[in-house]
């Protein structure tokens, strides 16, 4: 079955301090949900965004690659039967974390898969 990424840009998450546990709690529960469907393969969020770059020859640096505005906040990795289903659980979501979510299929690699 197709596996899809799930993500949000850091910043895009607009709630009220005194919202943060509703919001944990929303998705913990759609969190749940989707392992009780045996969709959910692994997801998270970021503390902070410090990236470090490592090299071919294993040099270890502070990054990111390529300076940008946008970076990942937080993703969700599902394993679903087509990109509706996919974008059905985004949906889901979309609604508990308060932000749009990004929708993108994994190459379908048999050697990247346990």
């Amino acid at each position: 079955m197709p596996r899809f990424l799930i993500s949000f840009n850091d910043g895009d998450m607009r709630v009220a301090d005194d919202e943060w546990q509703q919001v944990a709690d929303e998705s913990h529960a759609v969190v749940r949900e989707a392992k009780d469907a045996g969709v959910w393969i692994f997801g998270g969020g970021f503390h902070t965004y410090e990236p470090v770059v490592v090299t071919e020859d294993g040099t270890v640096a502070p990054g990111p690659i390529t300076p940008s505005d946008v970076v990942m906040g937080g993703f969700s990795v599902v394993e679903v039967s087509d990109a509706d289903e996919a974008y059905a659980w985004a949906a889901k979501i979309a609604r508990s974390c308060r932000c749009p979510q990004e929708v993108r299929e994994f190459i379908d690699d048999p050697e990247s898969v346990n």
